[in-house]
């Protein structure tokens, strides 16, 4: 038996595992006590993550779809097939899907497959769909889209503001440092319209309705400058556009009584958020996607920015903005380029000199036009209204039919394609979808990196090999390029190769390499030469901005795109569960995990409830204008009234059924957390 170090294959915070090795096999997980983000703690996920690699429903062989059905083929006939097909289509015509499940070399290899093989900037990953908000507001308030601080910096707050972000179920080992800071005397605020394991360990909850960030956050600030907590120096010497927020915020729609008023928080309890706010330093502020997921999402991230820079937050230690990712490689995939608008190192692909760098670290004369590609919600849209400017589509890892909202659209948008590959580890709901299922391996038979959600870039290691013909991702597309004549940009003979490149082309990652990141601490980006340590800190000194400074945003409170009516009464709200993740293709396949939690449940409130009739663990229908499931109920006194909750995971009353497709219109993120609904006993049905 052997002992292989990786990283976890779920949440973005990156904690570190042995992973046994017996006989060929993945016999368990052990802790590793060296790494210094969980110290050898695990979450349950994390401690049975090995149980899912060795599932009967692994994908072995390449599948074609012949006559509506799926019959084994050989690598050469089906990437045969995929070369022709997808030689067949225009750069417009074509899309690819990348993955935050996937390691940093698989994404930076597909999306230089989309611009030196088939000329598009069509390309994208799941980021849409939790923190595009984030990449989108962040980058125009600091020049940086991503986590300002570290998990460490966490235990050495003292106010902590979280506010759209279950950290204890979603992040555990996050929520670990939570519980560390407040031993030490940290004031914790949450602010969440559930009473989720993290507000109970809060000392203030600020149980908000859906869709009410902005106005809560507009109040906090009026409140911290009515009473002069404002730090007035940072803002005169870091900051610009401070006059056109504070001129928002005095208006009467931000009063106390008005924001109160507005999100059903207690006046007092907005007061009280406030001077701790205001007056205790350092002070941080973590979210997560009950910020994002909002067609306001850009907002509210926004505001977030505006909070933090008005006390003088950030670029400290114990402070600074703090988005948590919700899949293992998100903020990877994001530096990595799997996006329409940018390269690797968000170099644009509209900037001439961003377009001259890749094209001599690619060795490549054409890299398709100088134009943003679409966003993947777009392209979902576009494939549903059957337009059919899209006809093909690649997908590596990911599940739209469970993880996009709107299903029903969803499914029409794929049946509308003329041509589709899955390139995945189990048969899922999309990949049935498919005309071509290439196997992959899965995170413990490849080597690779992934990028945490505090910038650290962390080693994956090779433990056991695929099951059957599966192959890593990055071979799949390196092969895929080679036969359709790149193989001098595609002539890649180990993942090391392929970061020796990544480093190349991305400033941010330049001094990085796989010897320095042999150590369990790693390195965190920006790390721009070979003996440079990594950054923990973003800002200390200057904003990433182009003039330094950090840019305040006036912004108003707007209500989500639908809110409850007398047809539908309720506002859905999704997460997840602390025993799965995501859509549930692997969490659900870990017997021990599945064994605890086997199906969805929505929350309604204990008087809601009463109203209806409804009883704890009564099957009801849940509804909005888009579908309908049959789903258990959970009735209880830990939810806010006229609000009801669904987690995604569970395809037998898959929530995205009923959430609703509208979008922010910058970072064209859906609005998974706030939709109507009502809720009916099932009459029989």
């Amino acid at each position: 038996m052997k002992f292989v170090p990786t990283t976890c294959p779920y949440c973005g915070v990156g904690c570190g595992l042995n992973l046994v090795v017996g006989g060929g096999r993945v016999m368990g997980v052990e802790p590793w006590q060296a790494h210094p983000i969980n110290e050898g703690k695990l979450c349950q996920k994390g401690r049975y993550s090995h149980q899912f690699i060795q599932s009967r429903d692994r994908l072995t062989t390449p599948l074609i779809k012949r006559d509506g059905a799926f019959v084994p083929s050989s690598w050469e006939e089906a990437l045969g097939l995929v070369a022709e097909r997808l030689s067949a289509y225009g750069p417009e015509e074509i899309f690819f899907l990348a993955s935050a499940k996937a390691t940093n070399e698989e994404n930076y290899l597909m999306q230089k497959f989309a611009r030196v093989v088939a000329k598009t900037n069509n390309v994208d990953h799941c980021a849409r769909l939790c923190h595009s908000s984030t990449v989108s507001a962040l980058s125009e308030v600091f020049g940086s889209g991503a986590m300002t601080n570290s998990i460490f910096d966490i235990e050495e707050s003292r106010c902590i503001f979280v506010i759209g972000s279950n950290a204890f179920e979603q992040h555990p080992l996050i929520g670990r440092r939570l519980v560390i800071a407040k031993k030490r005397g940290a004031k914790i605020i949450c602010a969440d319209p559930r009473l989720t394991p993290t507000a109970k360990a809060a000392d203030l909850h600020l149980p908000l309705r859906p869709g009410t960030d902005v106005a809560l956050l507009n109040g906090l600030i009026r409140e911290i400058i009515k009473n002069g907590w404002e730090d007035r120096d940072f803002i005169e010497e870091r900051t610009r556009g401070f006059g056109s927020v504070l001129e928002t915020v005095n208006k009467g729609a931000y009063s106390l009584e008005n924001a109160a008023e507005i999100t059903g928080v207690h006046a007092s309890d907005i007061e009280r958020a406030a001077e701790w706010i205001g007056t205790i330093k350092p002070a941080s502020l973590i979210y997560s996607m009950g910020v994002t997921q909002h067609t306001t999402g850009v907002d509210n991230v926004l505001s977030i920015a505006n909070l933090m820079m008005l006390t003088g937050n950030v670029g400290k230690p114990g402070s600074g903005v703090n988005p948590l990712r919700g899949q293992n490689n998100v903020q990877g995939a994001c530096d990595m380029g799997a996006l329409p608008n940018v390269y690797s190192g968000y170099q644009r692909v509209t900037d001439e000199g961003s377009r001259e760098r890749m094209r001599g670290v690619w060795g490549a004369g054409d890299i398709g036009d100088p134009k943003a590609g679409i966003a993947s919600t777009e392209m979902m849209k576009i494939l549903a209204e059957g337009a059919g400017r899209i006809k093909c589509l690649y997908l590596m890892g990911e599940n739209p039919m469970m993880t996009d909202p709107d299903l029903a659209r969803v499914k029409k948008a794929l049946e509308n394609l003329e041509f589709m590959v899955s390139q995945e580890i189990f048969m899922t709901e999309t990949a049935e979808l498919a005309d071509v299922v290439l196997p992959a391996a899965s995170f413990a038979e490849k080597d690779g990196t992934h990028t945490n959600t505090d910038r650290r870039v962390q080693r994956l290691r090779k433990a056991v090999d695929p099951p059957g013909e599966a192959r890593p991702d990055w071979r799949i597309i390196s092969d895929l390029a080679v036969l359709m004549g790149y193989e001098k940009e595609f002539s890649f003979g180990s993942e090391e190769e392929i970061f020796e490149e990544i480093a190349r082309a991305t400033p941010s990652y330049a001094g990085m390499s796989y010897r320095r990141l042999e150590e369990p601490h790693a390195l965190q980006w920006p790390c721009p030469a070979p003996h440079h340590p990594g950054t923990p800190i973003l800002h200390r000194e200057r904003f990433a901005t182009q003039d330094g400074l950090g840019v305040f945003s006036a912004v108003e409170w707007r209500p989500p795109a639908e809110v409850p009516t007398g047809d539908y009464p309720f506002i859905l709200t999704t997460g997840r569960s602390l025993w799965h993740w995501h859509a549930g293709s692997m969490t659900r396949r870990s017997e021990s995990l599945d064994t605890e939690v086997k199906t969805g449940w929505v929350e309604i409130s204990e008087m809601d409830a009463r109203e209806m009739g409804i009883e704890d663990g009564e099957v009801v229908l849940v509804s909005s204008r888009r579908g309908e499931i049959a789903v258990p109920a959970r009735v209880t006194g830990e939810i806010k009234e006229g609000v009801v909750f669904i987690p995604f995971h569970f395809r037998e009353c898959p929530a995205n059924l009923l959430t609703n497709g509208a979008l922010d219109p910058v970072s064209k993120i859906p609005e998974f957390k706030a939709c109507a609904v009502k809720v009916e006993k099932m009459r029989g049905r």
